[in-house]
């Protein structure tokens, strides 16, 4: 029996396009070697799986407004602070007088503003599926507490809406396995009847080649396929609690992606009766339309129809310390992998 590896090595028939929706997955790719065992018939492509590159231009600005404005205090995962606004980042707001403090988890926000009761703290909520929950846990703290000085900027996104507007781009997706232990595979078994093909994978040496070897070997039998690769953190049903957890807090609505455009119900925002921790509605934030640098490809890079490094600006004007694309801030971005990987 040939190992993954053999399997993976051995393939040379018709072109395979497979996307790494998760940014952790392209990281590691890159990090264990294995696009130096791809042939030339297996092409890895970007998806929009960082939340941190998906997240548009318009909302930093409304961070920014919150924080310049409003006099807030901002509180946020550090990679945020340096994605481009229309007029710079939270960064440079940091540098002439406002407040913005890194977290490290939502319940960090929560404890800043109950101990200081005086300040409005607003935390900036993006990420998917896997980093909801911890939200919806922050907001229960919150208003178990009685805090009134504590919200919310919602950009949360759900992945299923996203998996079709990307039908066509990959014949098949390496599915992100932190955002299924929370959805369970129930989602990739219908995609499969949109006619969309993907396997669950994980995230050491030998889960990645298993699921690339699954790929190569399903794909060869002329339709839509899904494996679930990753069964020690993916169960069918996924995390329940979880479900329900975001079900309490959350429904769905319409969000904007960078590169992607307005997805119909691919975001998630504050059910009514929790309105009071929506930083929007508190703050009276007004409608803000961003406007991204015109020369960044970063929306090119997130649909896979541009490898990072054929970006003009990429390694040049764009580069870890001087990013001018979310997808070269981001550790999760794919612009970084490359920069940090493949120029070796």
């Amino acid at each position: 029996m040939l190992s993954p590896r053999e399997i993976i090595e051995g393939y040379h028939g018709r072109p395979l396009r497979v996307m790494e929706v998760c940014g952790t997955h392209t990281h590691e790719i890159f990090r264990l070697g294995i696009r130096s065992l791809l042939p030339q018939s297996i092409e890895l492509i970007s998806g929009p799986g960082c939340p941190v590159c998906v997240t548009p231009t318009g909302y930093i600005d409304e961070a920014m407004f919150l924080a310049q404005e409003c006099g807030v205090t901002i509180c946020t995962f550090g990679d945020l602070i340096r994605v481009p606004g229309s007029e710079g980042s939270l960064a440079t707001a940091r540098a002439t007088g406002a407040a913005i403090r890194p977290v490290y988890s939502p319940l960090d926000a929560v404890d800043l503003a109950a101990a200081e009761p005086e300040r409005q703290f607003v935390f900036l909520a993006v990420g998917f599926e896997t980093t909801v929950p911890a939200v919806c846990l922050a907001l229960r703290k919150a208003s178990s507490l009685g805090l009134r000085n504590f919200a919310i900027l919602g950009a949360n996104k759900t992945m299923p809406q996203a998996y079709l507007a990307l039908k066509g781009s990959a014949d098949a997706f390496l599915y992100p396995g932190h955002v299924h232990a929370i959805l369970g595979t129930e989602l990739c078994e219908r995609l499969v009847h949109e006619g969309i093909s993907g396997v669950l994978a994980g995230f050491t040496a030998n889960e990645l080649l298993t699921a690339l070897a699954i790929i190569v070997l399903r794909s060869q039998e002329g339709k839509p396929f899904f494996e679930n690769c990753y069964p020690r953190v993916v169960r069918p049903e996924g995390n329940l609690a979880a479900q329900k957890l975001i079900d309490e807090w959350m429904e769905p609505c319409d969000a904007e992606w960078r590169g992607l455009g307005r997805i119909p119900s691919s975001g998630l925002r504050l059910r009514p009766p929790f309105a009071d921790f929506d930083a929007r509605l508190k703050f009276h934030v007004p409608p803000i339309t961003g406007r991204p640098n015109p020369a960044c490809r970063c929306g090119d890079v997130l649909q896979g129809k541009l490898r990072p490094d054929q970006c003009p600006l990429f390694g040049k004007v764009c580069t870890p310390l001087h990013p001018v694309g979310a997808c070269m801030v981001s550790n999760e971005g794919s612009c970084s992998a490359f920069f940090q990987y493949a120029q070796r």
